[in-house]
């Protein structure tokens, strides 16, 4: 944790929870060699379960895994931890869109996702 992501008593602000999430849904793309849709994916909704604070100083560690593909979006499931302490989890519907902002079907390659074990 950084100095400018915590508050006045230390903690993480809410919102960067949500920005590492994007961080590893990026890497998890990234391991499938799947950029191309991690760059046209949009956040539909995201749900958040706290559990404990990220303090300044902590490093946060963050585990993706992809819970459910459909037909133009999926849901990744995050788990935000400080060493074994869970401080977060994170389950978050994305939708794949072309450059319109229209939503477009994943394509089939998008499946190695569903078979990622963090």
């Amino acid at each position: 944790m950084r100095y400018a992501e915590v508050d006045q008593q230390g903690v993480a602000f809410n919102a960067h929870y949500l920005t590492y999430c994007d961080e590893a849904m990026g890497a998890l793309c990234a391991e499938h060699d799947l950029l191309d849709i991690a760059e046209r994916i949009q956040l539909v909704t995201s749900t958040i379960t706290w559990r404990d604070a990220a303090r300044w100083g902590d490093v946060v560690d963050v585990d993706a895994r992809c819970t459910r593909l459909g037909n133009s979006s999926m849901d990744i499931a995050f788990e935000i931890r400080v060493g074994e302490r869970s401080c977060a989890s994170v389950t978050t519907t994305y939708v794949l869109t072309d450059l319109s902002g229209n939503s477009e079907n994943l394509p089939d390659r998008a499946r190695a996702l569903q078979d990622h074990k963090p």
